[in-house]
């Protein structure tokens, strides 16, 4: 019996590398999305790459869409600093990227209605999502519904489109503990928003991270 596709969307981190691992366990024939977006912590891709090897995935593509050229955000815009980290704040951070999750799950449905995979996996949270708007099952549940309204598989086919957000309710020590489980490669996931080789320690993303590992009662294999 042909196993259903997937197409995860894999950024390098943590998040997406956990649910690179959950939909292989579910059985599914997994493709690997990433996205080079003019992110500043490029190095991110490189572990993505070894990540699809590490996972034995079917294929990856690395789609070039540089939303640097119109800023907006300090992981997209070099004259910007990345701030230090407060995991407690409540105001949106600076490394919020306009309509990122957006764009990406848009992309994930061109490919996957060229592809004919209509489950799509995306790495998301809404307890440990650092004010991000796109992180929400609100947004989730409505990008479902645009693409199926969008797409001929969909609409003429009757193949609809399910975006699986598996973590959107869980937080990262969840994460951990289920990646440790599923055997997840967590020493090639890369966190830190800057990108300089080693981790920082000090971004939001450095210290949700730490917090995390510390949580779950593991060391960070990455570092």
């Amino acid at each position: 019996m042909e196993r259903k596709k997937a197409i995860v969307l894999l950024s390098g981190g943590l998040d997406s590398a956990v649910a690179m691992w959950l939909a292989k366990s579910q059985g599914y024939e997994v493709y690997a999305l990433s996205f080079s977006y003019g992110q500043r912590h490029s190095i991110e891709l490189e572990k993505a790459k070894t990540l699809v090897e590490s996972a034995k995935i079917s294929g990856h593509r690395i789609v070039d869409i540089n939303m640097g050229q119109w800023g907006g955000s300090s992981l997209t815009d070099m004259s910007m600093n990345v701030e230090e980290g407060d995991i407690h704040k409540k105001e949106i951070p600076q490394t919020y990227v306009p309509a990122r999750n957006l764009v990406f799950l848009s992309v994930a449905a061109s490919m996957g209605e060229a592809i004919e995979a209509y489950d799509i996996f995306i790495g998301v949270s809404e307890v440990d999502y650092s004010g991000y708007v796109d992180c929400r099952q609100s947004f989730i549940d409505s990008m479902e519904s645009t693409i199926n309204m969008g797409t001929v598989a969909a609409v003429e086919e009757g193949k609809k489109f399910k975006i699986h957000a598996p973590f959107v309710y869980k937080t990262k020590v969840d994460e951990i503990i289920m990646g440790m489980d599923l055997g997840v490669d967590f020493a090639n996931t890369w966190s830190c928003y800057k990108g300089e080789g080693t981790p920082c320690g000090v971004c939001d993303s450095c210290k949700l991270r730490a917090e995390a590992f510390r949580k779950a009662g593991y060391s960070d294999p990455a570092i």
